[in-house]
């Protein structure tokens, strides 16, 4: 899908629309100044009132505003009209095509959707949503955000700390074993806060209760925020400005729930909106690839893998399960991933069937390339 040719499209009618609003209304401004300066004439009583008549129908003649403005209309139409076309070819009205018709477990996908609500912190949507769709659990997938999105509000609306200085209090060693400094950056924005407000005195007894402890595994930083009791009244035209810049409040926003969602063991990302977005980027391939099936008249639903890669940005891409394109299983520790001398990737168990279970090489089902059982090597993800 190109974007930028639909863009560049779009800003050509843009472009075209701007332009026949201008001449439009020049084209009226000059009627008016017409129509004005015939009314001065008549209004004058001197002149003869046809002659004056006959002389602004000659000018409105001569302006020709009709043909003016359709011709405008029709150089804005056309450009519509290209546009109109590129969507209708770039996108695809019916994407039911693309739908293979899988099996899924449908409590799993509710779960899923309705973790997502609360994720947002769209609660009432999740709990009816939850409601309606029977999601036995609801209140479970529901605690948790309600106590992160409690401490973003008290972040963004009141610029309070309080809240999110308690949660990594209570979960310090779970983060310290993460290797986090979340801690440490809430403690230096709060010092921070205490100096934009005029506090140097309560600021400096705070950095000295809660950022020397840090000053260890810390130094130059701890050194940086010390500094800044120098600009006390000025910090933003300091070496630090960008200490105090608000932009800090939201990178400390996205740390936490970075770090509330992995203490959770979950993804700081929503599964639903990653794999909505996933699948948005591999569907004109996948259309694509229905078309052409459908040309040759072959079964998309009886299609057991596909027969052309889709590929994905990096950010769409995760190898924390692996499944065996051969047995079609998913990996594990008694049937782990093994990497062939060719580079690719196979079962334990495809590997010893392939090789049945004997020393001599055996080739690989994806590439002509011939290896043994001992020049395959174990992979961990």
């Amino acid at each position: 899908m190109d974007v930028d040719t639909i863009r560049e499209s779009f800003d050509r009618v843009e472009e075209k629309q701007k332009q026949y609003a201008s001449r439009s209304q020049e084209i009226i401004d000059q009627l008016i100044k017409e129509i004005e300066l015939a009314i001065t004439k008549l209004q004058d009583g001197n002149l003869d009132q046809s002659a004056v008549l006959a002389q602004l129908k000659a000018q409105i003649d001569e302006i020709t505003p009709v043909a003016q403005f359709e011709g405008c209309q029709k150089e804005l139409n056309l450009a519509i009209a290209k546009y109109t076309k590129l969507l209708e070819k770039t996108f695809h009205s019916d994407i039911s095509k693309a739908y293979r018709d899988v099996e899924m477990d449908t409590t799993t996908i509710n779960e899923i959707i309705a973790s997502h609500f609360y994720r947002q912190g769209q609660f009432e949507i999740g709990d009816r949503f939850s409601s309606e769709a029977q999601v036995s659990e609801s209140d479970i997938l529901k605690s948790p955000f309600l106590e992160m999105h409690s401490i973003l509000q008290a972040m963004r609306q009141s610029r309070d700390l309080g809240p999110a200085l308690a949660w990594v209090t209570k979960n310090r060693d779970k983060l310290l074993r993460y290797g986090s400094s979340l801690e440490l950056k809430l403690h230096e924005l709060q010092f921070i806060e205490m100096l934009k407000a005029g506090k140097k005195g309560e600021a400096l007894k705070y950095a000295r209760a809660h950022l020397s402890p840090w000053a260890n595994e810390h130094q130059a930083e701890i050194q940086k925020v010390f500094a800044c009791l120098l600009w006390e009244n000025r910090l933003d035209q300091s070496p630090y400005g960008d200490l105090s810049s608000p932009s800090q409040w939201k990178e400390l926003e996205s740390e936490l729930v970075r770090q509330f969602c992995g203490l959770m063991g979950q993804s700081h990302e929503s599964p639903l909106a990653v794999t909505v977005a996933a699948g948005a980027e591999g569907l004109p391939t996948l259309l694509k690839l229905a078309s052409v099936m459908q040309a040759k008249k072959q079964e998309w639903q009886e299609m057991k893998q596909l027969p052309v890669p889709l590929d994905l940005p990096k950010e769409y891409q995760f190898h924390s399960v692996f499944v065996c394109p051969v047995l079609r299983e998913q990996g594990s520790e008694e049937n782990p991933p093994m990497l062939m001398p060719c580079g690719h990737v196979l079962s334990r168990q495809s590997i010893l069937k392939l090789s049945k279970n004997s020393t001599r090489a055996f080739k690989c089902p994806y590439c002509p390339q011939e290896g043994t059982v001992a020049q395959c090597r174990q992979l961990y993800f």
